[in-house]
């Protein structure tokens, strides 16, 4: 049987390639004009190879009990890791998936294909924001944004108005995950901790102690949510992971937050530009 081979191809917004991983049978690697976006194993699809999939990942094992199905939202698609997470780890979950770029999406498909039957995941080609404004209220137990054009998040998903949106989707015990990227001094990261502060009662920021520490630029995944979250739980997993990280709550996160204010649609800027090298693979 001879090796895979990687896949190249121009897609609507960069030129994405899918690279086979030699040292796992049938996972590969999918970057976008050279960043690494995914990292999918079609025969382990609940294995999370990068940092900040892993404490998504973490997140979503303790939103509920184990295995129990969830109505999910994603904003982002990439190549499907997280919506492929779910299905495996909590098997009867109704999945929606937005991604902007089309041809990525064909791409994902085409050569990674998701179980058949879709395992419960149902895709669109749309604008996140637009996708989010116009989405029932009400709809959603979880909703995650992991949405990077290139390499930074765009202006419109990182306002008070656009968390404004993710409140009304969400049902009473919603939760709601957003994989974001700064350094600092943090103006970008705590104006999203701000927006999310205005509109849910609890607040979780989980990231690298290096990156919290000021140390280099990196991912921090922001959870929100009208409920307690199990922070225990949490700090535990994310403690013990291959890729240790801190999970920051309580007085600790509103003195991180400090002065910072919600962001309007009309001020809203995307997140910072990564210094080159900032998003090794993880």
């Amino acid at each position: 049987m001879t090796d895979p081979l990687p896949v190249a191809r121009a897609v609507d917004h960069g030129f994405a390639k899918l690279m086979p991983d030699i040292d796992r049978k049938r996972a590969w690697l999918l970057t976008v004009d050279g960043a690494p976006q995914s990292y999918v194993d079609l025969d382990e699809p609940a294995h999370l190879e990068f940092e900040y999939t892993r404490r998504l990942g973490h997140v979503l094992d303790t939103v509920a009990e184990p295995g129990r199905p969830l109505d999910v939202l994603h904003l982002g698609g990439g190549a499907l890791t997280l919506p492929r997470y779910v299905a495996a780890t909590r098997p009867g979950s109704r999945q929606d998936v937005v991604e902007f770029d089309r041809g990525l999406l064909e791409l994902v498909v085409e050569q990674l294909p998701l179980p058949d039957g879709g395992a419960g995941i149902t895709l669109h080609t749309a604008d996140a924001r637009a996708w989010l404004d116009a989405a029932p209220g009400d709809s959603a137990d979880v909703l995650v944004a992991d949405v990077f054009g290139g390499s930074r998040v765009p202006a419109q998903l990182t306002s008070v108005d656009c968390t404004r949106q993710v409140a009304r989707v969400l049902r009473d015990g919603g939760v709601y995950l957003a994989n974001l990227a700064d350094a600092a001094p943090f103006a970008f990261l705590r104006s999203q901790l701000a927006n999310a502060a205005a509109l849910f009662e609890e607040l979780v920021l989980i990231a690298e102690p290096g990156v919290l520490r000021g140390r280099r630029f990196g991912n921090a995944v922001l959870v929100a949510a009208h409920r307690p979250l199990d922070t225990a739980a949490l700090t535990r997993r994310t403690a013990s992971d291959a890729f240790p990280a801190r999970v920051e709550h309580g007085a600790a996160l509103r003195e991180f937050i400090g002065g910072a204010r919600p962001v309007r649609d009309e001020d809203a800027v995307p997140s910072p530009e990564p210094p080159d090298g900032a998003f090794g693979i993880g």
